[in-house]
């Protein structure tokens, strides 16, 4: 790989006005209990993670995002929250949560943190008290409470499926035995849905935004931000098909215009604190242009873009997506956000390779060749880091971590997975604890020979960050050395400077300013071409020695032009 680690060394000129930060950020995610695991229980945790982030400052990343760490009875992994202010004891304590704050910044990294606000644990304070008080507590209007059809009220009030599975209401005893009323989950039973109706509950989370960004965060993911209003009257949807977060269409009970009101408010407070905090939207939507209705300038700043995640590995599919993606969020005003792997899909180094065409999100992981799965991967991430706006990563990535597709049943956790269909429960395998060091388990994750809550596979020996530190042609100097030319060259990242050049059938070539080329073979063999100029960063081995370059399958290059 010639000239891979090549940086430029000239700076980039000064702006006239400097982009905000979070219009071309990269991003890390961190899964707090598979990241670092600080006091041995076999949980990562806080401290943990605040001992590792100079090795995030090192790969080059501009923020972390924290997946869940507040106190919940964790059914399903954190995302069941009983209490939105306090830390969880398994991850550590709120003084942990500030002094990693405070480091994060001091070695430059900005921290995004989740905010869970479709949902609570049925161990939040508020439904145990609705639960106590039984029918007519009016605590049982900050959620969905509702008696059941039929004489005797035995049947759901409505058709809605949980997102895990199985019906979307799950019927209470009163404290006389008698069967009671129903309540709304969307996901696991323990996760009643709050009713946004109530002002009560735009309040409570007008404070906890409040209370995180006083303690120095500097922004917030926002689960399910799809999801919080729902249709007057809860009316039947008429399908009688599980629903998948990952394909959720046109319903009564996500992607309500409702939330946009929600969402301007939330707007208005970030804008009182200095340093640009941000709110990105997980939203899934049944078009781009719904998700851009999230990222208007009153509303919030981002929004993943889960089109370009479920798009095949395949030129006109892939330049139809990013076209589609640039133009949409064009007429808002805001930047693209890219990804490619998260918590709740197959990890991309199998995922890009599978086979079933009608689920490129990878809901069902199969085992693919691992050496083939990792060439596009690598392929797929010099894409993207090549494309305008933010870049998303998930933690282990940049170590070319596969999906592990044989975890045994008696170990996986999610909610999911021991029901009979909808979202299939197969995101364990994307969330087993990474490898730091060692040639056993549990690979510098915890202490040597402790525990781990996922075990991990034998093969992460060789993928371990001691294993590829320093070697040039490793996953994880790949990631390095693309961040450091991203982050040094003034045509990559927030400018919209997107243009496409003429390219045989399945390769994408496209230009970023009048330097910088990108060159993506997406086919199955490889391609000759006259040498653009010189590379900067190829995703695999090229032979550059001649005046044309035979690019190999899945393979990535950066040009300076």
């Amino acid at each position: 790989m010639t000239d891979q680690l090549t940086v430029p060394s000239a700076a980039p000129s000064p702006a006239a006005e400097p982009s905000p930060w979070w219009r071309d950020a990269v991003i890390y995610q961190i899964y707090p209990r598979s990241f670092a695991d600080s006091d041995g229980d076999g949980i990562g945790d806080l401290p943990g993670i605040r001992s590792r982030l100079p090795y995030l400052r090192d790969l080059g990343v501009d923020a972390v995002w924290l997946s869940p760490f507040y106190a919940s009875p964790q059914a399903d992994a954190g995302y069941d929250v009983a209490d939105y202010r306090t830390v969880d004891p398994m991850f550590g304590t709120l003084a942990d949560a500030a002094a990693l704050i405070t480091d994060a910044h001091g070695l430059g990294l900005r921290v995004i943190v989740d905010l869970v606000p479709n949902h609570s644990s049925d161990q939040h304070e508020w439904f145990r008290r609705a639960l106590a008080e039984g029918p007519g507590s009016p605590l049982r209007d900050r959620y969905h409470f509702r008696a059941g059809q039929g004489p005797d009220g035995s049947l759901p009030p409505n058709d809605w499926r949980s997102i895990f599975g199985g019906p979307a209401w799950t019927r209470t005893t009163n404290a006389d035995g008698s069967p009671g009323q129903w309540y709304l989950h969307l996901f696991a039973p323990e996760q009643p849905d709050f009713n946004w109706d109530h002002p009560a509950v735009a309040d409570e989370f007008r404070t906890i935004l409040r209370f995180w960004l006083d303690l120095g965060v500097d922004g917030f993911r926002i689960d399910v931000a799809h999801g919080l209003v729902k249709a007057e009257g809860l009316p039947d949807v008429g399908a009688t098909t599980e629903w998948h977060l990952l394909d959720v269409g046109v319903s009564p009970c996500f992607d309500r215009d409702g939330v946009h009101d929600i969402y301007r408010s939330w707007r208005r407070i970030l804008d009182e604190y200095p340093g640009e905090r941000i709110a990105v939207a997980e939203a899934w939507a049944p078009s781009l242009d719904r998700v851009a209705n999230y990222v208007r300038p009153d509303e919030l700043h981002q929004a993943f873009n889960f089109s370009y995640l479920g798009t095949a590995w395949e030129a006109g599919a892939q330049r139809q997506v990013i076209d589609d993606s640039l133009a949409t969020l064009r007429t808002v005003g805001a930047p693209a956000t890219w990804t490619l792997s998260n918590h709740d899909v197959v990890r991309h180094t199998n995922r890009l390779l599978q086979t079933d065409a009608g689920d490129v999100a990878g809901r069902r992981p199969t085992a693919v060749d691992p050496v083939a799965g990792l060439r596009r991967a690598r392929a797929a991430t010099l894409l993207l880091l090549a494309l305008p706006g933010s870049a998303y990563l998930f933690q282990g990535e940049e170590l070319g971590l596969p999906e592990v597709v044989d975890l045994p049943p008696e170990v996986r956790q999610d909610p999911a997975f021991h029901r009979a269909s909808g979202q299939d429960g197969y995101r364990d395998g994307c969330r087993v604890p990474i490898p730091w060091e060692g040639d056993r388990a549990p690979y510098g994750f915890g202490p040597p020979d402790g525990p781990s809550w996922l075990p991990q596979p034998a093969s992460w020996a060789a993928l371990s960050v001691a294993a590829q530190q320093g070697d040039p042609g490793s996953t994880l100097e790949l990631y390095r050395a693309a961040l450091a030319l991203r982050r040094a060259d003034p045509a990559l990242g927030a400018a919209d400077n997107l243009s496409w050049r003429d390219a045989p059938d399945g390769l994408l070539v496209f230009d970023r300013a009048p330097h910088f080329r990108c060159t993506v073979n997406m086919t199955a063999a490889p391609v000759r071409l006259p040498l653009p100029g010189r590379a900067l960063l190829t995703s695999g081995p090229v032979d550059l020695s001649g005046t044309e370059v035979e690019i190999p399958a899945d393979t990535t290059i950066w040009w300076a032009v």
